[in-house]
């Protein structure tokens, strides 16, 4: 048949602490108490050593964080720096591209007008003369 895996980690987990508990007991000499102390030292030591090494290893990783973000923030304000200056040339762009086009425009209006009033001065001049005017 076919077990689960999940079923697994708990069997290996009991066997794990039956070897440990086993051990314990052996070194002791089957004596419950002094096995429990014995655990209890060997516990205090890997907490001791654990203790020892994250102090300096906390620090490091603190330095290491600061740096990281210190070169994070200068990337960041440089990015904007940039974005700035890129702004700033797309809005003088626009600014001249809006002024050539207003002359454009301005110019385009001008001869539009001039257009119109040689027409209607040709017109009117037509006009006159059926009437006997200039």
């Amino acid at each position: 048949m076919a077990q689960k895996k999940g079923s697994n980690i708990g069997l290996y987990l009991g066997v794990a602490a039956a070897g440990g508990v086993g051990y314990y007991l052996y070194t002791a000499g089957g004596k419950p108490k002094v096995a429990e102390k014995q655990f209890e030292a060997d516990l205090s030591k890997a907490s001791a050593k654990v203790q020892e090494q994250l102090p300096g290893r906390g620090t490091q990783a603190k330095k290491e964080g600061e740096k990281w973000a210190s070169e994070a923030g200068a990337k960041i304000d440089s990015a904007v720096e940039k974005s700035r200056a890129e702004l700033a040339k797309a809005e003088g762009k626009f600014d001249q591209y809006r002024k050539d086009a207003a002359s454009t425009t301005m110019k385009k209006i001008d001869e539009a007008d001039r257009k119109v009033e040689d027409s209607a001065a040709k017109a009117k001049s037509g006009i006159s003369s059926w009437f006997g005017g200039k």
